[in-house]
Parts: C-alpha cells; sequence; structure tokens
C-alpha cells in the first residue's frame, strides 16, 4: 500500500499516512520504519497494514519511496 506521511512526532515516536486509497489517515510508530532516520512530513511512503496491542490497525513495514 502507497501513501504520504501526513504528521511525524519525532519526539512522541508516531505520526499518521494518508492512505492513497483514500481510506483515512492510519497510525504508525517509528518502529514500523524499516530505514534508519526520521520520516517527514509530506514523505512517500509504501507499508503494510498490521494491528497494533489496541486491535486497531497500523502502518508497518514502512518505507520511503521516490
Amino acid at each position: 500500500m502507497r501513501g504520504m506521511v501526513k504528521f511525524f512526532n519525532i519526539k512522541k515516536g508516531y505520526g499518521f499516512i494518508d492512505r492513497e486509497d483514500k481510506q483515512g489517515d492510519i497510525f504508525f510508530h517509528a518502529t514500523g520504519v524499516l530505514e534508519s532516520g526520521y520520516l517527514e512530513q509530506n514523505d512517500k511512503v509504501e507499508f503494510e497494514i498490521g494491528e497494533g496491542k489496541n486491535g486497531k490497525k497500523k502502518a508497518v513495514k514502512i518505507r520511503r519511496v521516490k
């Protein structure tokens, strides 16, 4: 799945991705990013959908795309 980083809080280590399929934003945690460094607002990304501890969907295996 693809999308664009809408928001990322470096201090708290989480953010949201605006999904390309228009199914709304999806939460992600910094631990779900495969590359070193941080994502920034408007970065284009590919990701998979996983399930968080609370049972809600979250983005995992996130990587930047060009």
